[in-house]
């Protein structure tokens, strides 16, 4: 029996045996089953654009018969914006150049770890 456990641990046994068959079975078997009942904790990471310059843009449906997007903009392209109308003009100051003439449905602040405001998520009708 010891024999037995110790060639399971130092995977001792031949390609295509039957014990080597059982060891890939249950690391499958582990892999595929246990986050069904072990919370390990992982989260998707919020993507943030790297660089003060790029803008994340993703498709948000539709509205009628117009596209809705949603822009997300670094805060270091806000330029000091610190009121809502300021922030409206900032936000549609970078979004225009890129997609044309559109209107501002909503934003609001994606906020880091220590809960400073680090980009805005714009809701934009085209």
């Amino acid at each position: 029996m010891f024999k037995l456990i110790r060639n399971y641990i130092f995977w001792a046994y031949e390609r295509g045996s039957f014990h080597y068959d059982v060891m890939v079975t249950a690391i499958l078997v582990f892999m595929f089953v246990a986050p069904h009942f072990i919370d390990f904790k992982d989260k998707p990471v919020e993507t943030v654009a790297l660089h003060a310059t790029e803008v994340l843009v993703k498709e948000a449906g539709t509205s009628g018969s117009s596209s809705r997007f949603m822009y997300q903009i670094r805060s270091d392209e806000m330029s000091g914006a610190s009121t809502d109308t300021e922030r409206r003009a900032a936000i549609l100051r970078v979004v225009e150049p890129i997609s044309g003439e559109v209107s501002l449905e909503r934003y609001e602040a994606v906020r880091d770890a220590e809960g400073k405001v680090v980009a805005y998520n714009a809701w934009v009708l085209r």
